[in-house]
């Protein structure tokens, strides 16, 4: 990225293309006054209806002298400037490459197709560029792509990478390029990040990855972008650009319901006060559903207002704009009448695929694609809204029909995760059971686990939809939308009592707060009101007792991988993707808070969990990596070190998934979670699409123990065929057969999981 404007020798006359409303002191013809309606008074934002003549206007050209240095939209060579690197124009190159080409038209696309995105790649490893570590010199990407890595990777059973974010993100200001304000999910542009490595090097890393039998996955932002060269257009009310954004432009008399823009900053968030007077006024429709990152003095409300801009028309406007995450993070608006941000999408997701060579992206906070309106006094409707639902639908099909997959990142009611993905994305984010299983974890009962198992298949979203990942980037996720919103007044028994769905989230989200937070564990910290920044081995850790990082001796690894290994069956041994991280492959702790104190300063606690690790070990004595994350303690040690330790994290973890491969779990379907005999227990029932002699489907069983104590029990389900021989996958071992009651006895020892088969009798006999 150039720091400097480009050279201009002279200050030439310039044209200014505009197709916007003329500059301060053109010569405008004043159109005749009209009777002013009722909506014109209520609602003075509203435009008058566009008359016939004035749409023969604004073609005019007009010369303007400009400041050759100057960063604004008087400037065109800083205007092309932009134009150059923004993702709207780009697209635009993108999408016309590809109309009109045979290869538009070889796949099906219109309906998602999980186990056909299963079958593709299964078991992933979930990446965050800038954690981890790599030889000096090296980038993200090369490392990435180091056949060394993918052999580990082919060893252990992992079959497909999600790069995380790695294109250009951050903003821009003037001509500098100003960084990421949430960890690269703030896109800015098509081409990868310096930072990273190269088109060239992602291109090798997908040769790599599929001559080792995997596959890559990538990311699009379907939601929003970063304020680079596509905002910075906008605000300059830049041909189509504007369309981008759910932006709107506040007309100079009425700058004085706008809060002041102090020194160095570009805007600055609403208040409630403002938002509503906006709202009345019918400049923008107002308060939403919630306030995703609240924080008072920094995040009131969704909304934020720009400093003055002067336009390429020379006009000089303020705007107000949405974003549902941080002030850094516009939101797109996909039901523009230029369908800009829909355009901007669908290019970046084609240069995914078609020019880097992916597989399957990932949708970033897709389910706030549509706002509306709601009924006076209502919070505007913005989740769930079918807006979200077309537009996946167009974002998906448009993957499929290319080839490739999508799995979307949703944390909404499990009603709103099966709508949006009946026909848009092919897997869903397993928001629904995360927190579930930590709560299993932390309290030794496994009854609200049970519970959201349960839920899910109720309400039509099968396991084998879903991406079932341990640790990734973000915090514990401990929301519990479903329970929180829409069945917040529904009754649950839970505990021998019955509660509501809002008491319900409360009282977990209070049990995981004390089990894993201070005082019971000062490393693992809440993050605002979304959950608690963590990672799977201080979550562990936690539980066991350890009250500071530094009571975690080497004897008490061994305690922390068992129960590691655990989760990592419970997401295994269970249809759909598994999917983990390096913090999980290394068993990886926060980061002491001093280290990152700078990056949590302004309460963004998930710095803590994101501690920079060495997969390969190829450089031990670094202290941080590339990106200058510091590097976390490691209770495992670097992958090539376990794979040669039988009972080290890695190979246990190579063992569940030889397990979960022989027998294609990935793609089975879950027919029942029963009731257990002790707390701790917990039972999945799958049916597996292989076929016995009988040619019905073979009966697996997932038997999980949550507690640091072996447990004996019984098994009972109305899914287990009578008489059925039980066999332990792992040895071989004949466990039991079932019984008339659909039942047999069976024990699991602490931290213990067991994969079941079970083998009909004979014809005759049954």
């Amino acid at each position: 990225m150039n720091d400097e404007a480009p050279e201009v020798t002279e200050q030439d006359p310039t044209i200014v293309d505009t197709e916007a409303a003329p500059a301060a002191g053109t010569e405008e013809v004043e159109a005749p006054p009209e009777e002013i309606t009722y909506d014109e008074q209520l609602y003075p934002a509203r435009p008058r209806r566009l008359r016939p003549r004035a749409n023969l206007r604004g073609g005019s050209i007009r010369r303007t002298f400009s400041d050759p240095r100057a960063a604004n939209g008087q400037n065109p060579a800083y205007v092309e400037w932009l134009v150059r690197q923004s993702m709207l124009k780009d697209a635009d190159v993108l999408s016309r490459q590809l109309s009109g080409s045979p290869s538009m038209w070889r796949n099906p696309y219109a309906r998602p197709d999980a186990r056909r995105a299963v079958s593709t790649s299964d078991v992933w490893f979930t990446a965050y560029p800038i954690s981890l570590i790599t030889r000096p010199g090296e980038s993200f990407l090369t490392a990435l792509a180091d056949p060394e890595l993918w052999t580990a990777f082919e060893r252990i059973g992992i079959n497909g990478v999600h790069t995380g974010p790695v294109k250009r993100a951050g903003g821009i200001r003037g001509w500098q390029e100003t960084p990421s304000v949430d960890g690269h999910f703030d896109r800015i542009g098509t081409q990868i990040d310096p930072a990273f490595g190269d088109e060239e090097t992602f291109r090798r890393l997908t040769d790599v990855a599929e001559e080792h039998g995997g596959s890559v996955i990538d990311d699009i932002v379907p939601g929003h972008t970063g304020k680079g060269a596509d905002f910075r257009l906008a605000e300059m009310a830049y041909k189509d650009y504007p369309g981008i954004y759910h932006m709107v432009e506040i007309p100079p008399d009425e700058w004085h319901l706008l809060p002041d823009v102090p020194d160095g900053r570009d805007s600055v968030n609403l208040d409630e006060s403002t938002e509503a007077a906006l709202a009345e006024r019918g400049y923008i429709i107002g308060e939403l559903q919630r306030v995703i990152f609240f924080a008072p003095g920094v995040k009131e409300t969704n909304w934020s207002a720009t400093a003055p801009v002067i336009g390429v028309d020379g006009i000089t406007r303020r705007w107000v704009y949405l974003h549902y995450f941080k002030e850094g993070q516009p939101s797109v608006n996909w039901l523009d009448p230029t369908f800009s941000g829909m355009r901007l999408v669908i290019g970046d997701a084609l240069h995914s695929l078609g020019d880097l060579g992916t597989s399957a992206l990932r949708l970033d906070a897709n389910g706030f694609l549509g706002v509306e309106k709601s009924a006076e006094g209502m919070p505007a409707w913005s989740e769930g809204h079918p807006l979200s639902h077309a537009a996946n639908h167009i974002i998906a099909g448009m993957v499929r029909k290319v080839g490739g997959f999508t799995f979307q990142e949703l944390n909404l009611t499990v009603e709103d995760i099966r709508d949006t993905g009946a026909v848009g994305a092919d897997l869903s984010y397993d928001f629904i059971n995360r927190p579930a299983y930590h709560h299993a974890l932390a309290t030794g009962d496994t009854e609200f686990l049970r519970l959201t198992l349960r839920t899910s298949l109720e309400l039509g979203v099968e396991p084998v939809s879903l991406v079932h990942g341990m640790q990734n980037h973000d915090e514990l996720t401990y929301e519990l939308v479903h329970w929180a919103t829409l069945h917040q007044n529904d009754v649950y028994t839970f505990r021998g009592e019955e509660i509501t769905g809002g008491e319900l989230a409360q009282r977990i989200r209070a049990d995981l707060t004390e089990a894993i937070t201070a005082p019971t564990a000062d490393y693992n910290l809440v993050f605002t009101t979304n959950g608690i920044a963590c990672t799977s081995a201080s979550l562990i850790a936690a539980t066991q007792g350890h009250a500071t990082l530094d009571s975690i001796t080497e004897a008490d690894i061994p305690a922390i991988r068992d129960a590691h290994l655990l989760l990592a069956a419970f997401n295994a041994w269970q249809p759909g993707v598994f999917a983990l991280s390096g913090w999980d492959l290394l068993g990886a702790l926060t980061l002491p808070r001093e280290q990152v104190a700078d990056l949590i300063a302004e309460g963004d606690t998930r710095w803590v969990e994101r501690g920079a690790h060495d997969l390969l070990g190829v450089a031990p004595e670094a202290e941080r990596s590339a990106s200058g994350m510091p590097r976390a303690r490691a209770l495992y040690g670097p992958l090539p070190e376990q794979l040669k330790r039988r009972t080290s994290f890695a190979s246990g973890l190579r063992q569940l998934l030889r397990i979960r491969n022989r027998w294609g779990i990935a793609s089975a379907r879950q027919v029942d979670v029963p009731d257990v005999a002790h707390p701790g227990m917990l039972v999945m029932v799958h049916e597996l699409e292989t076929l016995d002699e009988q040619g019905l489907p073979i009966v697996q069983l997932t038997v999980l123990n949550m507690t640091d104590t072996a447990v004996d029990g019984t098994v009972r389900s109305e899914a287990l065929p009578h008489r059925a021989t039980v066999t332990d996958a792992a040895d071989g071992s004949e466990v039991g057969t079932v019984d008339d009651l659909a039942s047999f006895p069976v024990s699991v020892p602490a931290y213990g999981a067991r994969f079941l088969v079970l083998q009909r009798p004979p014809a005759a006999e049954s």
